[in-house]
């Protein structure tokens, strides 16, 4: 059992979104998933995951303010505390409050990072000293993204997802994230790029040479830029790709599609000209669109001990 007084009974850790600076979509596996290449990037936009301990039961209660999201055993967060409670082999109750600003089903990551962020929080409560790659591992079946979030600010993601190499990225960009308003279903897009294109393209040469790099500058991300859903996704959604060029309009360095979609993220190289482009898309009455700075650090938290 936990020592209450020494451990804090509560925490709350902020769960940033992520954009993929490149994502590459390469061979089917023999498991029917796809091995994919990506840079992800957290950004500055970020839900809050509050848990508390309770010794007086032994289940999980989860809280949401997004009433379009499941507060059940088919969410994430409860996913994940009853992942980490059942390999931990603890008996605890435990009040969640997951307080939602990422956009959701928006390509950003919003719930694998409320995952990895239930993940620390427990970690840290429960006082299990599990390492990133132990936490990874306990994320990795909830969802491809998970085990980033645990390695983050930015990292190589290959595989689906379950290998990650950190990376240093030199310096800082202002980011803004158009969300349209609607979706994209993953699972469309990926039958819709297999079906579309004519064979799998190998990394790009500049693509190569970075993922043999430990540290990269963004004029060395911006040169391999890329993310393979964009074709078939633009499509399906002229809007997106009138986004996208209207963002490389108002002075973004790039404009990607953010996973499969539907954000649109523009990088710009200082927040004056950011929050320029972000006015833009004030009248569009079904957008969203958010200025951000990329992060620089590993999730964080905030914790309480008992009083």
């Amino acid at each position: 059992m936990i020592n209450p007084q020494s451990s804090p009974s509560e925490i709350t850790v902020f769960a940033p979104a992520k954009i993929n600076v490149v994502l590459r979509i390469l061979d089917r596996r023999p498991d029917g998933f796809h091995n994919l290449w990506s840079i992800m990037q957290t950004v500055a936009l970020e839900d809050e995951v509050q848990i508390r301990l309770r010794s007086d039961r032994t289940e999980i209660e989860l809280r949401c303010d997004a009433t379009q999201l499941a507060a059940d055993r088919s969410n994430l967060v409860y996913r994940a505390a009853a992942e980490v409670l059942a390999r931990s082999q603890q008996s605890i109750g435990l009040d969640i409050e997951l307080r939602k600003r990422i956009p959701m089903g928006a390509g950003l990551g919003g719930g694998s990072s409320d995952a990895a962020a239930t993940i620390i929080g427990l970690n840290r409560l429960l006082r299990l000293e599990w390492s990133p790659t132990q936490m990874a591992d306990a994320g990795q079946s909830l969802g491809s993204d998970v085990p980033f979030f645990l390695f983050a600010p930015s990292a190589f993601v290959a595989g689906r997802g379950e290998s990650v190499r950190p990376v240093v990225v030199e310096g800082g960009r202002w980011v803004v994230l158009v969300n349209p308003g609607f979706g994209v279903n993953t699972k469309w897009a990926y039958q819709e790029l297999a079906a579309t294109r004519l064979a799998v393209t190998p990394l790009s040469p500049v693509q190569q040479n970075l993922d043999r790099q430990s540290q990269v500058s963004w004029d060395q991300l911006i040169a391999a830029a890329e993310n393979d859903f964009e074709a078939p996704v633009f499509a399906a959604h002229e809007k997106l790709r009138e986004i996208k060029q209207n963002l490389q309009n108002y002075g973004a360095e790039i404009a990607l599609l953010s996973g499969s979609g539907a954000t649109v993220f523009g990088i710009f190289t200082n927040e004056a000209r950011a929050r320029q482009a972000q006015a833009q898309f004030a009248n569009e009455s079904s957008m969203t669109a958010f200025v951000v700075s990329t992060c620089s650090g590993p999730l964080g938290w905030r914790d309480e001990r008992p009083r």
